[in-house]
């Protein structure tokens, strides 16, 4: 995370060039992690998650039940069932499991969209707030001390896209 503050600091500098003395340069970093910790949208946010987590946890364990009790039944059964039964009860069995281990997956992926959905809110109006005291206050660059992500730049910063394109002989 250093390495990426200096790099930066870096780059800013020498792309500035003579426009440099010109402009001052201000820098500014948050935690924004530790932010959204203190708003208190996190509290409703983690009271539905856990809602939602419990909802997962139950259907899961009801898919789980299900193949204890077809596994088990299947045990006690098996000498006297017929080969073709057998292999039924079995491959019964295996759908089972696997649409367990499918479900696990999605459910976590699910989790993590619905985690993104629900802290969305917050995570705009923490930005929002940024970029405000960013403005207010002269910052040209705040950078997520959390992450090391770039948060806000103010319109006087110089993008050196085209630049950089032209040098590397892009169209």
């Amino acid at each position: 995370m250093k390495r990426i503050t200096k790099l930066l600091l870096v780059v800013c500098f020498l792309a500035s060039g003579t426009s440099f003395a010109q402009t001052k340069l201000k820098l500014g970093h948050i935690d924004s992690n530790k932010l959204l910790s203190i708003m208190p949208e996190k509290a409703e946010v983690q009271a539905n998650l856990g809602a939602y987590a419990k909802e997962i946890e139950n259907t899961l364990a009801a898919m789980q039940d299900e193949f204890e009790r077809k596994y088990q039944d299947y045990l006690t059964k098996s000498d006297s069932l017929t080969p073709l039964i057998k292999q039924t009860k079995e491959a019964e069995l295996q759908d089972l499991q696997q649409r367990i281990q499918t479900f696990q997956v999605s459910a976590q992926q699910d989790y993590q969209t619905k985690e993104m959905e629900l802290f969305q809110p917050a995570v705009d109006k923490a930005k929002k707030a940024i970029e405000e005291v960013a403005k207010e206050n002269g910052y040209t660059y705040v950078i997520d001390s959390g992450s090391g992500a770039l948060i806000y730049f103010s319109d006087s910063s110089d993008d050196l896209f085209n630049l950089v394109k032209t040098k590397l002989g892009l169209e």
